[in-house]
């Protein structure tokens, strides 16, 4: 049976111009506020805390005009769609889980990779975190007229 794709299950939320009064109101609420679901017989649910938190940074996301994508962190993808998230070719992507800079799991018995959405995210962090390194490094060369 063939796989569907992670991200075309995924919830994908657009920005919409007209929300962006509500959730920029929305970033002004406090961190503590409570979040109730009325449901149509009149019941009203307490949503948990951090739910509200969710909502409130997707609501500031969405205000900033940002695409909002909901994945589970328990979320395993192929290759091809850590590439996507990334925003690297496939092939490049490829090379780090051979390199073991991002760890997968081969499939029983196939070539086939999968990459847990966790792992995926923590190499994007570290990526991140060294060109900001690079970055300063640059900066205070600069600052310091020395040849790089």
């Amino acid at each position: 049976m063939a796989r569907t794709g992670v991200l075309a299950r995924a919830t994908h939320v657009e920005p919409v111009s007209s929300d962006h009064d509500v959730l920029a109101e929305l970033q002004t609420t406090h961190p503590r506020a409570q979040l109730v679901l009325r449901e149509s017989g009149g019941h009203d649910i307490v949503l948990p805390q951090g739910l509200v938190r969710l909502v409130l940074a997707v609501a500031e996301d969405l205000a900033a005009g940002n695409a909002v994508l909901a994945l589970p962190l328990e979320t395993l993808l192929t290759p091809q769609e850590a590439a996507q998230l990334l925003g690297l070719s496939r092939p490049f992507v490829s090379r780090l889980l051979n390199d073991g800079e991002i760890p997968s799991r081969h499939l029983p018995d196939s070539r086939h990779r999968l990459i847990r959405l966790t792992d995926l995210l923590e190499f994007q962090t570290r990526r991140e975190q060294r060109a900001e390194g690079r970055r300063r490094i640059m900066e205070i060369a600069e600052e310091a007229n020395l040849p790089y």
